[in-house]
């Protein structure tokens, strides 16, 4: 009995996650109701609110699976081998991230859209730093004899990564995930590591 009510709950989050996100894409988030949604799911408001608690609580849940999705391949260990980053290996793992969001593209063009773009990449800087910290405490870089904080390379950095994304993904087959992943190396990865004082190896 119980896992029939599982599988109900499961199905019923599923529609409500994708009449969601569908109406988003129609009419843009802040036009977006509860009645909307639920009409939209063939629900009604009860049905939601056993299992949001509001849009915002909702909007919440598409952000977190979208992250939980990205986060393990952002795992330091992958990259690193004898204290220098691998490009070729870093290669790999964005274009793995890029096939990601591709899969879930519906997902991230809400989250890379509007207000959502800036909250995604704080959170994304958020999750780089907790995870390379090891790596960027030995870090020490400077500007005619100014230090230069490693939250402000970091902002910088995912602020043009996170920018490349949404170009992206409003540019569906603009490109590849292979040839997006090449073009981030070269924009933000290379030389931008080697100023930081990473040691790199091609």
């Amino acid at each position: 009995m119980k896992s029939k009510t599982d599988l109900r709950v499961i199905r019923t989050r599923k529609m409500i996650l994708e009449a969601f996100m569908k109406l988003v894409s129609e009419k843009g988030y802040n036009n977006v109701t509860i009645q909307n949604i639920a009409e939209e799911a063939m629900i009604n408001r009860a049905t939601f609110y056993a299992h949001f608690k509001d849009k915002e609580d909702l909007y919440e849940s598409i952000f977190d699976q979208s992250l939980n999705a990205l986060t393990p391949l952002l795992d330091p260990a992958q990259v690193l081998q004898d204290n220098k980053i691998q490009l070729k290996k870093i290669k790999q793992i964005l274009t793995q991230l890029h096939d990601v969001i591709y899969d879930n593209r519906d997902f991230f063009a809400i989250l890379l859209s509007g207000n959502s773009l800036e909250t995604f990449r704080k959170k994304l800087a958020s999750i780089t730093y907790e995870k390379y910290i090891d790596i960027f405490a030995c870090l020490r870089i400077t500007e005619n004899d100014v230090e230069i904080p490693i939250s402000f390379i970091i902002e910088f950095m995912s602020s043009i990564y996170i920018s490349t994304l949404h170009w992206w993904i409003q540019n569906d087959n603009a490109m590849t995930s292979e040839e997006l992943a090449s073009l981030v190396i070269k924009l933000i990865g290379n030389g931008h590591l080697t100023v930081m004082g990473i040691e790199v190896e091609k």
